[in-house]
């Protein structure tokens, strides 16, 4: 079951999660994906202290994508 208690769908309880070389990098995907239509799903930002920084997204298909940096 999806965290969100959402009905499963299309990248809900799966994702694809893309490694980027650093926080810039992270939020100019970000940035781009939402300027091509994409639906926010989680802005960039710190994950739980020391984890990684991320972002999240849906894309125009409902897939859900992750852009992270460590």
């Amino acid at each position: 079951m999806p965290f969100n208690s959402e009905s499963a769908s299309f990248g809900n309880g799966t994702m694809v999660a893309l490694k980027a070389e650093n926080e810039k990098e992270v939020d100019r995907i970000y940035c781009m994906a939402l300027s091509l239509g994409a639906m926010s799903k989680g802005e960039p930002g710190h994950r739980a202290p020391g984890a990684f920084y991320g972002a999240y997204f849906r894309d125009l298909d409902g897939n859900k994508v992750a852009i992270f940096a460590r």
